[in-house]
């Protein structure tokens, strides 16, 4: 499995929990509209290929109610973030956010997944704020990837704030990599942001890692 379209997969699971019911436990809400979605899209792999824009827009209006993107963009730019100025903070936000629905929507037109599922055995959460919601990608050459999201419960919604893949920490990698480009250009906030291009490769997500 292409590690972008791992990744879209995830993406894909992601897209409905803008419609689901707040009172709803992580898991429970995360795995109904799993469920709801995958029917919806079976079969329109060929009209997404055709259509990629609609596709796009789709993602960018449900991430819109899922992911807490200005947390996830603070906690990739780490310490950064502290000296950046706010312009640069909101800029980054929207550039991180842009790329990654570039970059994984393209993926969501290549299903060579069989199925995404939520585990029956989760851990019970330890804060009433945090939660972690455990699930499994399993490929079409059956390969099963673990996949653990991190939510955080925000004005009363829970979002996505980070997501593990595989052993590998997405966030974590995303951080190290802004911090590679700060220091690659001696710490011009404008360049980095201007060129960032978040990437994991293949065979990192393939071979895995250790939380």
């Amino acid at each position: 499995m292409a590690g972008v379209t791992l990744i879209a997969a995830l993406l894909a699971a992601l897209m409905p929990l803008s419609a689901s019911a707040q009172p709803q436990p992580p898991e429970a809400m995360i795995r109904d509209n799993i469920n709801d979605f995958m029917e919806e899209l079976e079969g329109r792999e060929a009209y997404y290929e055709d259509n990629i824009d609609e596709l796009k827009q789709q993602v960018d209006e449900s991430l819109e109610e899922v992911a807490d993107f200005r947390y996830i963009g603070a906690s990739v730019m780490g310490s950064y973030f502290r000296n950046a100025s706010p312009e640069q903070r909101s800029r980054f936000v929207d550039v991180f956010r842009q790329t990654l629905i570039d970059t994984y929507t393209q993926g969501l037109v290549t299903f060579d997944y069989d199925e995404i599922r939520v585990l029956d055995d989760q851990r019970p959460q330890r804060e009433e704020d945090r939660a972690s919601v455990a699930m499994e990608v399993v490929g079409t050459n059956g390969d099963v990837y673990p996949v653990n999201y991190s939510l955080r419960l925000s004005d009363g919604e829970w979002r996505v704030v980070n997501v593990i893949v595989n052993g590998i920490n997405l966030g974590l990698t995303f951080r190290n990599q802004f911090d590679q480009a700060m220091r690659d250009n001696n710490r011009d906030y404008d360049a980095v942001i201007d060129g960032w291009s978040p990437g994991v490769g293949v065979d990192e997500l393939e071979e895995g890692g250790n939380e």
